[in-house]
């Protein structure tokens, strides 16, 4: 009976851990405005910069909703452009070997088709399949944050979502990414929030490496709803 009863109570404390990281996972998207509220944008425009070793590059994505992305950087002149549209993907890139347009696969497909999308993986777990846990809690800079473990069911990769306690909103995430060929953790840090139209979006993203940064995004503007040209999007 005592093993009986030690097997429910595991069942119990399972269900009401998932239970708890959907409830934060729904606040959460609650905080930033609301998952139909995202779906509901058909296109947008961003424009900033990307920072990397003090340079400022000048950053611009243009994407139709679920369906297409284009990414457009300047880095010294050079352009490089990454594009996710229904399936498939491709790259400019010369600073990578890629000086006129290649297919994207694997990985990059992967990361790509994640930037199509203006609701995050957390947002959206349930439609994309990905698997939720709730990780305890944790201290970020003396905030306290619940620990969401999302794994991804396109590549099983994982990543953490820090989320503040107090208000749900997001403070940071944590990944394993390749960087220069090297599997690095990579520590994101979200501020500077802003509202457009009733969604909301983080101006400032840092990531660092073993506690430094190493690159910057810097957002100074969101189009939402904007005419966009689906040929930016053709190979």
């Amino acid at each position: 009976m005592k093993r009986f009863l030690w097997f429910l109570g595991l069942l119990l404390t399972a269900a009401a851990q998932a239970q708890t990281a959907d409830e934060i996972i729904q606040k959460y998207t609650a905080s930033m405005g609301g998952l139909d509220a995202f779906n509901k944008v058909t296109s947008a425009k961003i424009t900033g910069n990307i920072i990397n070793q003090g340079m400022p590059m000048p950053l611009t994505i243009q994407l139709i909703n679920n369906k297409a992305v284009r990414t457009d950087v300047d880095a010294m002149g050079q352009e490089i452009v990454t594009v996710y549209n229904k399936g498939t993907g491709w790259k400019i890139n010369p600073y990578a070997g890629a000086e006129t347009a290649t297919e994207l696969s694997g990985q990059e497909l992967i990361d790509a088709r994640l930037q199509a999308s203006l609701a995050n993986n957390l947002m959206d777990y349930k439609k994309r399949g990905h698997s939720v846990e709730l990780a305890g809690q944790e201290d970020v800079e003396g905030i306290k944050c619940y620990k969401i473990k999302v794994v991804s069911a396109d590549d099983k990769k994982e990543m953490i979502y820090f989320i503040n306690t107090a208000d749900y909103l997001l403070i940071k995430t944590t990944a394993t990414r390749d960087i220069q060929g090297q599997e690095m953790e990579v520590e994101t840090f979200y501020s500077d929030l802003k509202d457009f139209g009733g969604i909301k979006f983080y101006m400032t993203r840092s990531m660092k490496i073993q506690g430094q940064v190493f690159q910057e995004v810097k957002l100074d503007k969101v189009e939402l709803n904007v005419p966009v040209d689906e040929n930016i999007f053709k190979m």
